[in-house]
């Protein structure tokens, strides 16, 4: 036997074991299941922002990519499972930052979001993310027995790194928020929480400069990286605090706002309106925002997609969107948008969004490091692995190129996560974790919608089937 073979052989049957933990609900959504595999004359888009190869072929060896190459050089082993991709693309699977495990209700008030342990796995994966930050948890021990199941084999659904509880100060819009007493308070929750396995922190909008201090501390001290969703504190002080990661971007800082006071977090709405009106993201303030962030290492990750459903008329009404949700979540949704529509004269949100793709174009140009997320929260409508989608795509309009967008989307999620070496980039020796897509998303960055097959762990889902599973579910579980 060839010393490849023979490679390939011990490689699969250390894969065939851990695909026989798959239960039998999950197996009924797998599309490819064997030791070897290998994916013929596809199109690699690597994830490191190089051009796209065509006619490429890629040998996955249990959970790892054993190969990558032209395919008239690369010989296939015997009793491999082939799959002949003419007219297909690969890229890695997304690494989503900003991907909640909840929804909001329809109903309200006051806001509830609750968790969505059926619909939301089977979604992220089924859009192509084969990884997620949670980046805030409504049901933390909910999010960790389901990281538990998928890693188990008794879930489908992408890996997950699991933040923490909202650390939220006095002020919390939802009562499923615990609100910091003090410092001290901030510090013994973090504490719990690392101790419960959460290995990321959100602080959010009211919290206190002295009790994110305590949040970043005690994180620091174990490893633990600290983002944050700030009001109460503007960007150039968080980063003086020790913040890694920064949400949603200048849409939210609040550090420009004329009636801005230390650690109070103003009128949202007034502040955003004034941002859309006059802050200019070509000023020299703005710029040393950037610069000041990009010098303590501060990430900023973007969340285009909830944004645009706030701008009167612009979010695409897809069906595959519209059919997910319960007919409860549909009509709320669709009654809400309606609204915005109605009063679009008086929106200051198309200014504002055309601001924050300025911002996040140049944040990244001049070297900070651009995380991708969706949010799927606001009013609705932002739903799990079709919002990841939406996500490069807009990045794309933002003037990002498509190869970019990708890179965006799948190695630097995994470089801030400290998981360049096994995912994020397409590389023998790295976990197999890609994305089949019929078209090539390279030259149209809208084929990132016609996801096929996910593979995850060297495990081919398929895409179609994942979504058919829980349809109508979403805004209920």
């Amino acid at each position: 036997m060839k010393l490849l073979e023979l490679v390939l052989l011990c490689a699969g049957i250390c894969s065939a074991q851990g695909r026989s933990a798959l239960s039998p609900s999950v197996r009924e959504l797998v599309a490819v299941d064997a030791a070897v595999v290998v994916l013929q004359h596809v199109r690699v888009v690597d994830g490191t922002g190089a051009p796209a190869r065509d006619d490429q072929t890629i040998i996955i060896a249990g959970e790892k990519i054993e190969s990558i190459g032209n395919a008239a050089g690369v010989a296939v082993p015997t009793g491999a499972k082939v799959l002949d991709l003419n007219g297909y693309t690969v890229i890695p699977g997304l690494v989503g930052m900003h991907d909640h495990m909840y929804y909001p209700a329809p109903n309200g008030p006051p806001a509830m979001y609750p968790e969505h342990a059926t619909s939301f796995p089977r979604l992220y994966l089924a859009g192509g993310v084969t990884t997620i930050r949670t980046t805030g948890s409504i049901e933390t021990f909910t999010d960790l027995e389901l990281k538990r199941m998928i890693d188990e084999g008794r879930m489908a659904g992408p890996k997950m790194h699991v933040t923490g509880p909202y650390l939220e100060g006095a002020g919390a819009f939802t009562p499923q928020m615990h609100q910091l007493k003090d410092a001290e308070d901030a510090r013994k929750t973090a504490e719990y929480w690392m101790d419960e396995g959460a290995t990321s922190f959100k602080a959010y909008m009211h919290i206190r400069p002295d009790e994110l201090a305590a949040v970043v501390k005690a994180a620091h001290a174990r490893g633990i990286k600290v983002t944050g969703h700030l009001c109460s504190i503007g960007f150039r002080e968080a980063a003086a605090l020790g913040i890694d990661d920064l949400e949603h971007g200048l849409a939210v800082d609040t550090e420009f706002y004329s009636e801005k006071k230390p650690g109070i977090c103003p009128d949202a709405q007034a502040a955003a309106r004034e941002m859309a009106e006059k802050v200019d993201v070509g000023s020299a303030s703005v710029r040393e925002m950037i610069r000041d962030l990009i010098a303590h290492h501060v990430a900023v990750t973007s969340t285009l997609p909830v944004f645009e459903t706030l701008v009167p008329g612009r979010a695409p009404l897809a069906k595959r969107v519209l059919d997910a949700m319960t007919p409860e979540a549909r009509i709320a949704y669709l009654n809400r948008r309606a609204s915005i529509s109605d009063a679009a004269a008086q929106s200051y949100w198309p200014e504002l969004f055309k601001k924050e793709m300025q911002f996040e174009r140049e944040f990244a140009k001049a070297g900070g490091l651009l995380l991708a997320g969706l949010d799927p929260t606001g009013y609705g409508g932002v739903i799990a692995g079709f919002g990841d989608q939406r996500e490069v795509e807009l990045l794309v309009e933002a003037g990002f190129s498509p190869l970019e967008a990708i890179h965006i989307a799948t190695a630097n999620g995994a470089e801030f996560l400290g998981e360049s070496s096994r995912i994020g980039t397409l590389a023998p020796g790295k976990q197999a974790d890609l994305v089949v897509i019929h078209g090539d998303p390279a030259a149209r960055i809208s084929d990132l919608e016609k996801v096929e097959i996910v593979f995850k762990n060297g495990v081919g889902y398929d895409s179609a089937k994942l979504i058919e599973s829980v349809r109508g579910m979403v805004g209920l579980r």
